[in-house]
């Protein structure tokens, strides 16, 4: 009998369905206990996830960050222990604060960095026994076995992006030559109240130089010892204009800054050794309550460091004074001082500012507002070919007039009789007046401007735009006699005072019928005189800048923290033509006697009779003081920032989010 049909009867196949349900029931109860052992662990990971998600956005909706006190933490901790997750031997709860990046392929990565509170990650762990799997596997694998595994879940939250909106204002500035950075360094370190010397090449790499504000606005907070984050309290932290330089140093070497940009700022370091100190509120203007990722915007490190020169130099007396030299021209003193500072960058919420464009939330920038003091030395008069003879011929016609204001009819009506009786005979002695100085005041501030509207695309439809109302072309001009203890005092225009040219003095002559005749001496300007001022502004010029796609050639205005949109807000008339004409049209003005003070009140009706003298001593002055004005508001102004002609206003626009915190990654 083969050895098959031996086990091909039923007899011999008893227990063969029992050993086969043995074996189902045992791979049955395996598996069983596999897809338990696994369901513990998810279990376990989605619950961490669940404590992970819930803590960061509490964190982050209860406005948690990383300053000393850890608010953040705190938060997410509290979070964790109300859902039944409490740190223990074998688990952990860590909370990093930091901001978002998105990369080219569209993925966030979460960077960590404690100064700032965009997003917040919490990352919860714990420790199990280990799975049944690894359990056999570890049976086999040498050493000994760990009962236990780690478990971990990461969550970052932030909260909604906010509808932000920067404007910024710059000069047209874009390069500067050897020739304009011997007019800067003088200037700028006279206004600093120390010496300076870059060359153009340092000029020009801060001119080419970025800085990022939020980056800034955390270094300086280290140097000053401000808590991270409370920016606040920053702005309005006094302190040396060293040691904004100082920070800016650190920021612009961290991110690579060449040699020349590093030397520029050492040496201006230097020379703010005893500059004024300040506010850095005072050129930065951040509305209250700002999250830190709305401050993620870059500025021009020239303009920032122009703004805290001439902030620096409106709080103090010093006014810079620039060598002959420099502007070239001859015979001449120029002084030149900030009377309000630059406020070159804002930042805030449209919706704010639109409700009040010039309220407390206003998104408002300015240029500085600078006040120069040309002295210039008058020649000789009397040097001036025919001008004696021509005042001389002033006696005959200007006499009848005054001595009819100086009441003096009746020695005209008795004439000769009075003066041989021994009564005085006043008679009319006119001069030039000696050599002098000529005063041009210039008070100039470029523009200022607001924001008064805005639009952002609601569910992709509508239009991203940003309005801001810009007010050019604010100048007043004076000519005449200034005070220059009294011409820097103040923001206050300074006093004007008529500069005499001609002397109409009055002398009293006796004649005696025994003696010789005999004359008291001159009361200089009795008579009044004439003389020359100028007390006069150019009228300013207002507009609506648009920044948007609809209006061309204008982009829409690109996210805070990109490269503003420009728009230039060019005035309606030509400012310094304007000017011009006023040097070149000076008008003489006859003074007549009043009391002791012989200039305090014009004569009218007497043009005619000073024609000659005008037609003389008009191009004197305006030979004087036209050619100032041209170096005054190209080179000089120009350098500080503030053009007359026209004004580069800059917008960004970020349009936010709706909602409350939401989970990142």
């Amino acid at each position: 009998m083969s050895p098959m049909k031996r086990f091909s009867g039923p007899v011999h196949q008893r227990g063969a369905i029992g050993l086969m349900a043995a074996m189902t029931l045992g791979l049955a109860l395996l598996f069983m206990l596999l897809v338990v052992d696994s369901g513990r662990l998810y279990m376990e990971q989605r619950r961490l996830q669940r404590v992970a998600d819930n803590a960061a956005l509490e964190a982050v909706s209860r406005g948690g960050n990383c300053q000393s006190g850890l608010t953040a933490a705190t938060y997410a901790g509290q979070n964790a222990t109300r859902n039944g997750f409490a740190v223990a031997t074998g688990s952990s709860l860590t909370t990093d604060c930091g901001s978002l990046t998105t990369g080219a392929n569209g993925l966030r990565t979460f960077n960590v960095d404690a100064t700032q509170s965009a997003a917040v990650r919490v990352i919860v762990s714990n420790t199990v026994p280990i799975s049944v799997a690894s359990g056999i596997a570890g049976l086999f694998s040498p050493g000994p076995i760990n009962l236990t595994t780690p478990l971990s879940a990461t969550a970052v939250a932030a909260a909604p992006t906010p509808t932000v909106a920067q404007l910024s204002i710059q000069s047209t500035l874009l390069t500067v030559s050897t020739a304009q950075s011997s007019i800067l360094n003088p200037l700028v370190g006279g206004m600093l109240g120390g010496s300076l010397n870059l060359s153009a090449v340092g000029w020009n790499g801060l001119l080419n130089t970025n800085i990022n504000l939020l980056s800034y606005l955390n270094q300086l907070a280290i140097n000053l010892g401000v808590a991270a984050g409370n920016y606040t309290q920053l702005l309005n932290t006094t302190t040396s204009v060293t040691q904004l330089v100082q920070a800016a140093i650190t920021v612009v070497q961290a991110n690579g800054a060449t040699a020349d940009v590093l030397t520029a700022l050492g040496n201006l370091q230097i020379a703010a050794i005893n500059a004024a100190p300040l506010r850095l509120g005072d050129i930065l203007q951040l509305q209250t309550g700002l999250p830190s990722s709305a401050l993620n915007a870059n500025l021009q490190l020239f303009q920032l460091l122009q703004a805290m020169i001439q902030l620096s130099n409106s709080n103090s007396a010093v006014a810079a004074t620039l060598p002959i030299t420099v502007l070239g021209l001859a015979n001449i003193t120029v002084q030149t001082k900030v009377i309000e500072p630059p406020q070159l960058s804002a930042i805030g919420d449209p919706a704010l500012a639109k409700a009040n464009p010039t309220g407390a939330n206003r998104i408002y920038v300015r240029t500085a507002q600078v006040r120069t003091l040309v002295r210039i030395n008058l020649p000789v008069l009397s040097a001036v070919s025919g001008l004696s003879t021509a005042v001389s011929n002033l006696v005959a016609p200007l006499t009848p007039v005054l001595n009819s204001l100086l009441s003096l009819n009746l020695v005209a009506t008795l004439g000769s009789a009075l003066c041989l009786l021994g009564a005085g005979c006043e008679q009319l002695y006119p001069a030039l007046a000696s050599s002098s100085e000529i005063d041009l005041s210039l008070d100039a501030g470029g523009a200022i401007a607001y924001v008064t509207d805005y639009s952002c695309p609601v569910n992709n439809s509508g239009t991203k735009s940003l309005t801001a109302h810009t007010i050019t072309s604010i100048a007043d001009l004076k000519v005449g006699q200034i005070d220059p203890t009294n011409a820097f005092s103040s923001s206050a225009e300074p006093t004007v005072n008529p500069l005499p040219l001609v002397d109409l003095g009055i002398r009293t002559c006796y004649q005696f019928l025994i003696l010789p005749g005999h004359c008291d001496p001159v009361v200089h300007y009795a008579g009044g005189g004439i003389a020359v001022m100028v007390n006069t502004s150019v009228a300013q010029n207002t507009q609506d800048l648009v920044f948007s796609s609809t209006v061309s050639p204008y982009p829409v205005p690109p996210n805070v923290n990109q490269t503003p949109s420009y728009q230039t807000a060019a005035p309606t008339s030509n400012i310094v033509s304007s000017l011009a004409s006023t040097l070149a049209g000076i008008n003489l003005i006859v003074y007549k006697p009043v009391s002791n003070n012989p200039l305090g009140a014009i004569v009218t009706g007497l043009a005619s009779a000073i024609s000659g003298v005008s037609s003389l001593l008009t191009p004197v002055i305006t030979g004087l003081l036209s050619p100032v004005l041209d170096p005054l508001l190209n080179n000089l102004l120009s350098g500080l920032g503030i053009n007359l002609m026209d004004v580069e206003v800059g917008a960004n626009l970020t349009c936010g989010q709706t909602g409350k915190a939401y989970l990142v990654i």
